[in-house]
């Protein structure tokens, strides 16, 4: 029987969910200040660290018409534009601690990181992580209660073990993210 592997899934951590983006949650910043320390103090307990990035090229009706009020549930303000400031990722996440980036949301709304691809290649998270021997996954990032908990139910649903690192996470809303945190636990995450 085959060793245990782990991945580090770390979900969205980009400009446009950080303080001052079109998107910006409250505590992203310190998010990706926290997943950083997180990863120099304990990248070894991964075997492989991956990101994901909303990257929107021309995601159809993702975004709210120009003066049409977005509806924060099937339309958005515009945000995370490939190749933009909006879209890189934020500074206070060392990227160089991640080893694999994904990106999702090109030409359609994304948003597990299972919908994604490989950057420079066009394997799917799902299976790249088992082509590394994967068999489980520890979820933190942004957003709790959007993109974070696609990215763990889509993990559960894949078959892999997942944990959910909530300390690593910044919701939307409070209410939104608790709620996120429920739903995810209720399928068998491990929320700690």
């Amino acid at each position: 029987m085959s060793a245990s592997r782990k991945a580090l899934i770390v979900v969205d951590v980009q400009n446009d969910f950080c303080p001052g983006g079109s998107l910006g949650t409250e505590r992203g910043a310190d998010v990706a200040a926290a997943i950083s320390a997180r990863l120099r103090a304990h990248k070894d307990d991964y075997d492989v660290v991956v990101g994901t990035k909303d990257w929107h090229i021309d995601p159809a009706g993702h975004f709210a018409p120009d003066g049409v009020a977005p509806d924060f549930e099937d339309t958005w303000p515009v945000h995370c534009v490939a190749g933009t400031h909006g879209a890189d990722v934020h500074p206070d996440l060392e990227a160089g601690l991640v080893d694999a980036w994904f990106l999702k949301g090109e030409y359609t709304a994304a948003y597990s990181g299972f919908e994604g691809h490989l950057e420079d290649a066009g394997t799917g998270l799902a299976d790249w992580l088992r082509e590394h021997g994967i068999t489980s996954v520890a979820v933190c990032g942004i957003a709790t209660d959007f993109c974070v908990r696609a990215t763990a139910l889509d993990a559960v649903a894949e078959g892999f073990d997942v944990e959910l690192l909530s300390e690593l996470c910044a919701p939307v809303s409070v209410p939104g993210g608790a709620v996120a945190v429920e739903q995810m636990a209720y399928v068998g995450v491990t929320v700690v």
